[in-house]
């Protein structure tokens, strides 16, 4: 509890020092950084391990730099971020930064997963019903798992709507036992 109040703390100053309006192209680079992070062990063990001198962080950072084109904030955010060995919380931090952008654009991002590839003209509808229900404009991202049998479910924050056959059998089975 107390890391991931410290990981919330991190990612409001780094909003607060980039800006609301920074903060989507900031977020593409932490995002490029934690890509590569998840390909290479070696550059993740630099920015995790405590034995890696800040030296040596600053002299892999620039060359990264140049390769993901970082700005100079995101490339001072992640060299203090591994100086507080809060690496290993980066995906956590970029969640928490992406949510707080969104909240204050009044976004939401829905993920809706559905069994086939949906026509896009549903889209707009679909945004037109979640904005009506959130009481904000909304980033749809959709998601084909071939194991619904149909329906969809939507995913907006926290929050579930499941009106897909497997979860409607899913609360009839529980209604079954229930008696």
């Amino acid at each position: 509890m107390k890391r991931q109040q410290a990981v919330k703390g991190y990612a409001k100053m780094f909003f607060n020092t980039v800006g609301v309006d920074a903060v989507p192209k900031a977020l593409d680079e932490l995002m490029a950084v934690n890509a590569v992070m998840q390909k290479s062990k070696e550059f993740r063990g630099l920015l995790e391990n405590p034995l890696f001198t800040r030296e040596e962080r600053e002299k892999v950072m620039k060359q990264a730099s140049s390769r993901l084109n970082l700005s100079d904030n995101t490339v001072r955010f992640i060299l203090f971020l591994a100086e507080q060995m809060v690496m290993p919380s980066f995906p956590e931090l970029i969640q928490i930064l992406t949510a707080m952008y969104l909240e204050k654009k009044k976004r939401a991002k829905a993920v809706v997963v559905t069994p086939i590839d949906t026509n896009r003209k549903y889209d707009e509808a679909l945004k037109a019903s979640l904005k009506k229900l959130t009481g904000k404009e909304v980033d749809v991202e959709y998601v084909v798992d071939p194991s619904l049998l149909g329906g969809v479910i939507v995913k907006v924050g926290s929050t579930m709507y499941d009106s897909s056959i497997k979860g409607q059998l899913r609360l009839l089975k529980d209604d079954l036992i229930k008696g």
